[in-house]
């Protein structure tokens, strides 16, 4: 699914939340109460950075990574009407490329766990619509990789700052609309052929989802 799809997707479904339940009851979004999201999340960067040799010279080679369309849970409890704390739990794949001179080589492949917690205010909590903004914090933890055509590539797990905004459309009862994205800033250190080739990559990705979720 591409970003343009998940985003007509994100479009329609609000569309039928918003205008096919006025009639309806809804559980507003206040202190204590508890929800979780099922999301299709599309986790994507603009990584550009360069691969040097060990002693710092430019190979003239850029690293550049895939994206991920993969499913996330998210878990929200509601401190108070209006401050929420989140964590947003899944697993992604994405393809690494040395990309240079009109080429474009698959170096690796990785799995990623990108757990984020965020404090998030929410604006209109007792709405049927209900923005929210957020920040918090990420982990990058790399597991599961596989290395192509003669390349071993090392890429070390850190943590970074996120940012978020997203929207809460009430659907009937306890059931929402769910839209959201966030920035995380994050970045890793890749080590190619035991050290070589190195890149400090700006993974900074940005996540960009749409679900459903339920409130306790």
């Amino acid at each position: 699914m591409s970003r343009i799809r998940a985003a007509a997707l994100a479009a329609a479904l609000g569309a039928i939340a918003t205008t096919g339940a006025h009639a309806q009851d809804f559980t507003p979004e206040t202190k204590g109460v508890f929800l979780t999201d099922l999301r299709v999340s599309d986790v994507f960067s603009n990584a550009n950075n360069a691969i040097k040799t060990s002693a710092g010279a430019a190979t003239g080679l850029h690293v550049k990574v895939g994206d991920s369309v993969m499913p996330t849970l998210g878990f929200t409890y509601f401190l108070t009407d209006h401050f929420a704390v989140e964590a947003i739990l899944g697993t992604t794949k994405h393809t690494i490329y040395a990309e240079g001179a009109g080429s474009k080589t698959k170096v690796h492949d990785t799995w990623v766990l990108p757990p984020v917690v965020a404090l998030q205010y929410h604006f209109a909590p007792r709405s049927r619509i209900n923005p929210y903004v957020g920040i918090g914090a990420n982990a990058m933890l790399y597991y599961g990789g596989s290395n192509h055509n003669g390349f071993k590539v090392n890429l070390k797990d850190n943590v970074g700052a996120a940012l978020q905004a997203g929207t809460d459309i009430a659907v009937s009862g306890p059931w929402l609309f769910n839209i959201d994205v966030k920035k995380v800033f994050v970045e890793t250190d890749a080590k190619i052929n035991g050290g070589a080739l190195t890149s400090a990559v700006d993974l900074n990705p940005w996540v960009i989802s749409v679900g459903l979720g339920r409130k306790f």
